[in-house]
């Protein structure tokens, strides 16, 4: 149903900053949910941020808030992540994901279908 691409992670300095894209393909990219995960090595998956299909809901990791920003521009199929203040515990692969149809959460792995093939940050001292 829809194809996602990520972009904009690298390396970056602790208290630096990176934007981060998602490019959905397809014209129902604005009918489904998005939410933004990563996983750092040794740790599974977890939850960054997320955003409703006409981004009117707004969700957070704790990790992240007052840090992390996203948001969605339908019109040019992106949802963005942008990430301030960074950590060098912020150091993990990013992927976005499209959520299921199914499913009404907002948090979990589970509640997403598709997934892009993630965009690498690393954070150094």
């Amino acid at each position: 149903q829809v194809q996602l691409v990520e972009s904009g992670g690298g390396l970056v300095q602790a208290g630096g900053s990176l934007r981060l894209s998602c490019v959905g393909s397809g014209r129902t990219f604005s009918t489904y949910a998005v939410g933004w995960f990563r996983q750092a090595p040794g740790k599974e998956r977890e939850f960054v941020a997320s955003i409703s299909q006409s981004g009117g809901q707004i969700y957070y990791a704790d990790s992240v808030k007052g840090r992390g920003t996203i948001s969605r521009d339908n019109a040019k199929n992106t949802v963005y992540l942008q990430m301030n203040s960074l950590r060098l515990e912020d150091t993990a692969v990013y992927c976005c994901a499209a959520r299921s149809r199914y499913s009404s959460g907002y948090v979990s792995p589970s509640d997403y279908v598709y997934w892009g093939q993630g965009t690498q940050v690393t954070v150094s001292s």
